[in-house]
């Protein structure tokens, strides 16, 4: 079907015929040229691949010698991933906060093709700003939380921590007086924009990542699992959706089918709980993070609390029947933190991958197929992250809503 579509100019009326592809593409015919011409000045993605392996696949089609590409990434970001772990949580919280800059340029780049084409002045030097304000007040935050006798301890940083929250506003402060004095007369529209822009970026990106953190202190199972939770939930999505997939799931991400979001949500589970119970056993995982004034550092070691220790529960009556037959038995010992593990994997597998849908929404927007060409086989850093921000926060949410609880520890360090 199509529509006709009447635009005015001047004292005459203009009539097109719009088809429902055109009208799928194009919001409103009035930006549609703007659009076209900020997609030709931001950076596309993800067709940039090595050269010796773009010449080892050339036999193979295009939809074959993009599964073997973006797999051997995977494995590699995968292998690179477990590398980090076991350096320690100082080297995941510096990955963290080096994957947010790229993440935050990877946005405002697209913010840049509007200040490069307007001339629109300081809007590269603010943006930087106010992520470096931003992460001075989280980061701080942070810090005094978790280092609080430390640091108190210090006669210079004393004064740093006491007015953490006012030296914080002075530095915002100075950001949106600059911001008022850079405002340039028939652009008003344009800039105000581009600031509201900057700070949803900064919400997007500098917030979410200062809960990563908060979640890595609670011990690195609550970083390790939901992260893996995306992992699995993206590659066995791709994965069935690549070999089964047949009915489209949403317009927004036209190669997203339903085979792969089922698939992929019940391998989520399922792997989730094997991760999980592994880690279970182990105290480098479960142990938060904590600093120990004996020792004068971070440390692991604690007895696990009863969420990673054995249970024996009841099942319920219908279910009995069914586990006396395997086991002989009418109750079940696992962990608890198996129980918690499931319901973030629900969340992962059915939630998560809207992130990836909002992500796929924006690009659509501004006509551009990744935010970066970063890692080849899957563009930029924000597209391989963007579910994982969703997921930080609600794992944040759920400890403080269902699990945390002050240890004497910390609040010893309040005292």
């Amino acid at each position: 079907m199509s529509e006709i579509r009447k635009r005015r100019i001047g004292d005459t009326v203009e009539t097109r015929d719009v088809s429902d592809d055109q009208k799928e593409d194009v919001e409103s015919e009035d930006d549609a040229k703007e659009v076209e011409e900020l997609a030709k000045a931001i950076p596309q993605g993800t067709d940039h691949t090595p050269h010796i392996l773009d010449s080892a696949l050339s036999g193979l089609s295009d939809r074959w010698k993009n599964w073997v590409i973006r797999s051997i990434f995977t494995l590699f970001m995968i292998a690179g991933f477990c590398g980090i772990i076991y350096i320690g949580p100082l080297a995941l919280m510096a990955t963290t906060l080096i994957v947010q800059v790229k993440c935050f340029q990877e946005i405002i780049n697209i913010g840049y093709a509007v200040y490069r084409i307007h001339g629109l002045p300081w809007f590269r030097s603010l943006s930087w700003y106010f992520l470096i304000t931003s992460n001075y007040f989280f980061y701080g935050e942070n810090l005094m939380d978790y280092f609080a006798v430390v640091i108190n301890r210090t006669e210079y940083l004393r004064v740093l921590v006491t007015y953490h929250r006012f030296i914080s506003f002075c530095l915002y402060i100075v950001g949106f007086v600059w911001f008022v004095l850079s405002l340039v007369k028939k652009y008003y529209m344009k800039q105000f924009s581009l600031f509201a822009w900057t700070h949803v970026a900064l919400l997007i990106v500098v917030t979410q990542s200062y809960l990563i953190i908060k979640n890595i202190f609670e011990g690195l199972i609550w970083f390790i699992v939901p992260v893996s939770m995306i992992v699995i939930n993206d590659v066995m999505a791709y994965m069935f959706g690549f070999f089964f997939g047949k009915t489209p799931l949403i317009k927004l991400s036209p190669k997203k089918t339903w085979e792969g979001f089922i698939g992929g949500g019940i391998s989520t589970v399922l792997l989730s709980l094997l991760i999980s119970y592994f880690m279970c056993q182990y105290r480098y995982f479960v142990c938060p993070i904590e600093y120990s004034e004996i020792l004068g550092q971070m440390t692991m070691d604690c007895e696990p609390s009863p969420l990673f220790q054995l249970q024996e529960y009841t099942l319920p009556n219908s279910l009995q029947i069914v586990w006396k037959m395997f086991s002989g038995k009418s109750t079940i010992t696992l962990y608890p933190f198996l129980l918690h593990s499931l319901s973030m994997s629900v969340f992962s597998s059915v939630i998560g991958p809207f992130g990836g849908f909002f992500a796929s929404g924006f690009k659509r927007a501004f006509k551009i197929k990744d935010f970066g060409d970063v890692i080849p086989g899957h563009g930029g850093i924000m597209d391989r992250f963007d579910c994982q921000y969703l997921m930080a926060t609600f794992v944040n949410v759920y400890i403080s809503s269902f699990i945390q609880t002050s240890s004497p520890q910390k609040l010893l360090q309040q005292v």
